[in-house]
């Protein structure tokens, strides 16, 4: 087990602060990773926090650490590893937790089983996505029933996520509180000047049409349809350049397929990167090809960028983009129905300037950073309490 032993001033621990810890399958780069680092960091001055890893640390982790924040890797083997297990429950006491933040289901059931080593503390359950496919458990929805205890209270990232707790796990809906998934509007704010300057480092031209999908490079989120997509349009926008922002285990197949259809000149695999808004401001249009999705923050980041999006009609994406007002929608697989939606945008420059306004201003109504630290600020204060 590996721990961060130093800790710097700015995150000591306050007499009064009660320990919450963050459980993880890992602290790579991912919606869940980001949130819970964020919400750590903006709530460091009410609640001391710490990270447990059921797999590895990652990126995050090492921001994290570097920060002063707590990480601890628990090394989990493959199966249900009962040793995980009692290691949990020994750092919930040698850090004292007094609440367990539990992001995707494995962490939860890790936690819930930790309790019969520990019986506290309460768990807050924070379920942000779906596997694919998704379908009803009869062992998990009676274990489920049973381990769901009076304080422990279970959020889903958007009303998709929280049916399919319902139908596929059993939960009570009336013990689902629903808090969207937010980000920080300001930093992704559009601004036309970065446009051209940062086309101009990445090799673009202005009058290209530039695409971008920011999304970890694993098979839910589905690239082989992205670049089936691509090699739709470029026969008839030549013009049209993808970018895909992100890493994962799919990488070397996806650049296979980029290669065996051609499109070398036509997608870039950019990997892992810190300047996210910047390629935002770049682009012309967002593009998310999942097969499965809970609130994708990334889609988020586009319309606060004032970008219009086109993606798969998935989980909680129609929750995000209203169709035919910020976005356009496919069904997941289907490249050639996304390739007519980019072309669609490719033609008509005002329509792609009105979708981007009107995610804009749905950004701003609904996916707001600061109301989503407020909502889980509440919860855990309504848990401690």
């Amino acid at each position: 087990m590996v721990g961060q032993k130093r800790q710097s001033k700015s995150m000591s621990r306050q007499p009064d602060q009660p320990t919450i810890c963050q459980l993880l399958h890992s602290l790579t780069i991912g919606g869940a990773e980001v949130l819970a680092a964020q919400l750590a960091r903006q709530l460091a001055d009410r609640y001391r926090f710490v990270f447990l890893c059921l797999d590895e640390v990652g990126r995050v982790g090492e921001q994290l650490r570097a920060a002063g924040f707590e990480v601890v890797c628990l090394g989990r083997r493959p199966g249900i590893d009962l040793r995980c297990m009692v290691r949990l429950a020994r750092c919930w006491r040698r850090y004292e937790v007094k609440l367990v933040h539990a992001h995707q289901y494995t962490p939860f059931f890790y936690a819930a089983c930790a309790r019969a080593w520990r019986g506290r503390p309460p768990i807050l359950f924070t379920e942000h996505g779906r596997w694919y496919p998704d379908y009803p458990r009869r062992r998990r929805i009676v274990f489920n029933r049973l381990v769901l205890r009076g304080r422990d209270r279970v959020s889903a990232v958007g009303q998709a996520v929280r049916e399919a707790l319902v139908r596929n796990e059993g939960l009570p809906r009336h013990r689902i509180r629903v808090i969207y998934n937010g980000v920080d509007l300001e930093r992704f704010a559009p601004r036309p000047e970065c446009r051209l300057p940062v086309r101009q480092r990445l090799g673009l031209r202005e009058t290209d049409f530039v695409i971008v999908q920011v999304a970890r490079l694993d098979y839910l989120k589905d690239h082989m349809t992205a670049i089936r997509t691509m090699a739709r349009l470029v026969r008839q926008v030549p013009a049209a350049k993808l970018l895909l922002v992100g890493d994962g285990p799919k990488r070397a197949l996806i650049r296979a397929e980029v290669q065996a259809q051609n499109l070398d000149g036509s997608v870039c695999l950019l990997g892992e990167r810190e300047d996210v808004p910047e390629l935002l401001w770049a682009a012309d249009v967002a593009l998310l090809t999942s097969l499965s999705e809970g609130i994708p923050v990334t889609l988020i980041e586009a319309m606060a960028a004032q970008l219009p999006v086109v993606a798969t009609r998935v989980g909680g994406v129609p929750e995000v983009v209203q169709e035919g007002q910020t976005g356009l929608l496919a069904s997941a697989g289907d490249d050639a129905a996304l390739a007519d939606c980019l072309l669609r945008l490719a033609n008509q420059p005002e329509l792609r300037r009105q979708f981007g306004q009107a995610g804009r201003q749905r950004a701003e109504a609904l996916f707001c950073q600061r109301l989503m630290h407020q909502q889980y600020a509440d919860c855990f204060e309504e848990m401690l309490g």
